[in-house]
């Protein structure tokens, strides 16, 4: 009896119980695997760039020793200000991009199925899953926690500024992993879990916190004493579960300690966060068990089907006997790729209703903001429609990016890419359908960005040469993005290994790129390259664009009169304002040079389309 309730102890204490061999295997398999050995390297090396980029800006390299001391304290807490904003956006991006696929591998494997023949539960494959993908995140953590305690000696930041910092990050990857993880079960996508993870956590991060803040700020300001607490209440409980306000403002204290203001704790932030993360996961676990079982009994498939509105079944027609009654054939019209593709829905998913009325909100929220902005009178100035077409052309090239980087592999994941090559089709066929798949799947998007643009061109807050240039540069973001996107999905077997390489392409050449060139402008002030490097960047040329022509005083200005001004955002002595001439030329030329870059990427998918088709 002694010796039973010892071992039971043991086994209690045991943490092998919570997460079972799935964690080991987890674990094995990961350290074979040198995307993860590439991935700390650029990462490090970001963060490096990152830091340098920092000091310099900070420290006058040039200047005197004595005022270069007295500078160390800003530049150690600019640094770690830097470090720990980078390292808080980029793991949760991790967690959600790690985690999208880690239930929908045992489905594609089937192997879900099996896990229920062991003696391993639901909870075992859940935490196994998201503790051992967290692991490698908390790797990248601890790499960077030597420099953080370097860099402190400099002074100006306390232990627990940092201490925090890594609590929230921590925290807050871990309720994105979980939240990726509970939509991998339902979804064989992996770029539908990535696309709606980081669609939910928007809409609960800042969506949601604007609407209630509108609302809330306007309902609450002429009551009683009593409904105003119950405001500040209401404003405490989204600080604490949002981790973006929690970052923001540990980070505003640690710059000025005496400041004031929300009621904020952090332990409790990291609590709430982590609760919610259970919630999630103890629902994963319930669902998880459901699918393993359907996936053991072969009813899997229904599963994953979306379900359909019940038709009344038309009536039964005579047939010989022998014979099966068919239904209508749909004649193909075209190109067959392009056919197919054009014949699938806009948004898709385990049930479209629920995409549906994703855009319905999306509608909602987006005429909200109209609403509040005529309200606040500012619809008649430039700023807002820069950042409403800045936003438009964001989501627009991240969707376009995420879709042309799937459209093969997506293929090659369900088995069906040796039939397609099987078929008499050309690759450029299939290629060309393929193409217009990914630009389809944008058009919602783009038709916003349109409708936008129409509206206020109408009413007279747009000048009506805005269409032209936004429309050149949509054209080279769509050509350039679905290249290089088609590229890498004929170049790589696994969709999550398509989307870095597409991603970590963008991300070089429009983060790491100007950061570079901002680096080399420092050392070499004199030199015009960094300012001509900005003008390829989609987000610069974006608020150029708006800038010249927004505003209502910019609409009554005639066309020859009209001027861009990019010395705010291109810093160069020798260029002044641009005429709508000058302006068009310089996009015609960047959009001539992308396309042609994107043409060239969709010569060289073309050349790999039939090469380790096996693999």
């Amino acid at each position: 009896m002694i010796a039973q309730t010892t071992r039971t102890f043991w086994t209690a204490l045991d943490p092998a119980w919570l997460t079972g061999p799935i964690f080991d295997k987890e674990l094995r398999v990961s350290s074979r695997r040198r995307r993860n050995y590439a991935l700390r390297f650029f990462y490090i090396l970001v963060l490096t760039i990152f830091v340098a980029v920092v000091w310099l800006s900070v420290v006058d390299v040039q200047g005197n020793a004595t005022v270069q001391q007295s500078r160390m304290a800003e530049a150690g807490k600019q640094i770690i200000m830097t470090i720990v904003l980078f390292q808080f956006i980029a793991m949760q991006v991790l967690a959600v991009v790690m985690l999208s696929n880690a239930i929908s591998d045992e489905v594609y494997h089937r192997t879900l199925g099996l896990l229920m023949t062991t003696p391993i539960n639901g909870l075992q494959i859940v935490m196994g899953k998201i503790l051992s993908r967290m692991l490698q995140m908390i790797l990248l953590l601890g790499i960077t926690f030597p420099i953080l305690a370097v860099v402190r000696v400099f002074g100006g930041v306390s232990w627990g500024y940092l201490l925090s910092s890594l609590c929230i990050t921590l925290t807050a990857a871990v309720f994105a992993g979980s939240l990726s993880l509970l939509m991998s079960i339902e979804n064989r996508r992996t770029y539908a879990v990535i696309m709606r993870a980081m669609f939910t956590l928007a809409s609960f991060y800042f969506v949601l916190p604007l609407i209630l803040g509108a609302l809330v700020g306007r309902g609450f300001s002429a009551f009683t004493v009593v409904q105003s607490l119950q405001r500040s209440m209401l404003a405490a409980i989204m600080v604490h579960v949002n981790p973006f306000a929690g970052i923001l403002i540990t980070t505003a204290r640690m710059r000025a300690p005496t400041m004031g203001g929300q009621a904020y704790s952090w332990p409790l932030q990291c609590a709430i966060l982590l609760g919610l993360s259970a919630l999630l996961l103890a629902w994963a676990m319930a669902v998880v068990r459901k699918v393993a079982l359907r996936q053991a009994t072969g009813q899997l498939d229904a599963w994953f089907k979306p379900k359909k509105r019940k038709r009344k079944a038309p009536a039964p027609t005579a047939a010989p006997a022998g014979e099966q009654v068919l239904g209508p054939i749909k004649r193909v019209k075209g190109p067959p790729v392009v056919w197919r593709e054009l014949r699938a829905p806009f948004i898709s998913g385990v049930d479209n209703r629920n995409s549906y009325i994703g855009l319905a909100a999306t509608l909602v929220a987006l005429l909200f903001t109209y609403v509040q902005s005529a309200r606040a009178r500012c619809l008649d100035e430039g700023f807002p429609h820069v950042l409403y077409v800045l936003l438009f052309v964001f989501i627009g090239g991240i969707v376009n990016a995420v879709f042309a980087a799937t459209r093969i592999t997506s293929e090659k994941e369900s088995q069906s890419w040796l039939l397609l090559l099987a078929t008499p089709l050309s690759d450029g066929d299939i290629l060309f359908g393929k193409a217009v798949s990914a630009v389809r799947r944008c058009l919602p998007i783009w038709a916003l960005l349109a409708a936008h643009l129409l509206l206020f061109v109408a009413i007279g807050y747009i000048h009506v040469i805005a269409i032209v240039h936004v429309f050149l540069l949509v054209a080279w973001i769509t050509c350039f993005v679905t290249g290089v996107g088609l590229y890498f999905s004929t170049r790589f077997a696994r969709t999550t290994s398509a989307l870095v390489a597409s991603f970590g392409v963008f991300a070089g050449l429009w983060v790491a790129g100007p950061i570079l060139m901002g680096l080399y402008a420092i050392m070499n002030p004199q030199s015009a390259a960094p300012s001509q490097y900005l003008w390829i960047h989609p987000l610069v040329q974006t608020q150029i664009i708006m800038d010249g022509a927004g505003g209502r005083e910019r609409v009554n200005t005639q066309w020859h009169a009209l001027e861009y001004d990019s010395s705010h955002v291109v810093h160069h002595a020798n260029l002044g304002p641009l005429r709508v001439g000058q302006m068009t030329y310089l996009l015609a030329m960047v959009s001539a040079l992308f396309v042609l870059v994107g043409l060239l990427f969709f010569w060289r998918a073309q050349q790999h389309l039939r090469r380790n088709v096996f693999t």
